[in-house]
């Protein structure tokens, strides 16, 4: 199998993917195997996120590691998202246009690379749902 091909065959890579309690309803990111709440009792099984959600609080970032020395300044945010989980992403627009408050969409984009000719890593961040 190729690396290509392997990286692929991550849909975790690719996708949102939680975990939810079928007994209570309560989503988690990153996916756990128990419900807290529920104990023995919950049915917890995969769940892909929508995406969508609202930033609680953010930091522009203007001094970075080598790796995202090239993107300063950008936005770094706790986004809720709509089934209750709060993630950490980074939010692709003007750093100034970010607020308290913004709706957001998941979307797929390239997070880092290995140097010059390495592999190229694909992910999460969140762009304005306007």
């Amino acid at each position: 199998m190729s690396v290509a091909r392997f990286w692929r065959k991550i849909p975790q890579r690719y996708n949102l993917i939680g975990t939810v309690c079928k007994t209570c309803g309560r989503h988690f990111f990153p996916p756990r195997s128990f419900c807290p709440d529920c104990r023995r009792s919950g049915d917890v099984v995969e769940y892909k996120f929508k995406g969508t959600g609202v930033v609680v609080t953010h930091t522009i970032i203007r001094t970075a590691s080598d790796q995202f020395e090239d993107l300063t300044p950008y936005a770094l945010a706790i986004v809720q998202l709509d089934e209750g989980p709060r993630i950490t992403a980074q939010i692709v627009c003007p750093p100034e246009d970010v607020k308290i408050g913004m709706r957001v969409k998941g979307t797929f984009r390239r997070i880092a690379a290995d140097g010059a000719s390495g592999v190229i890593y694909y992910g999460t961040k969140y762009v304005p749902d306007e």
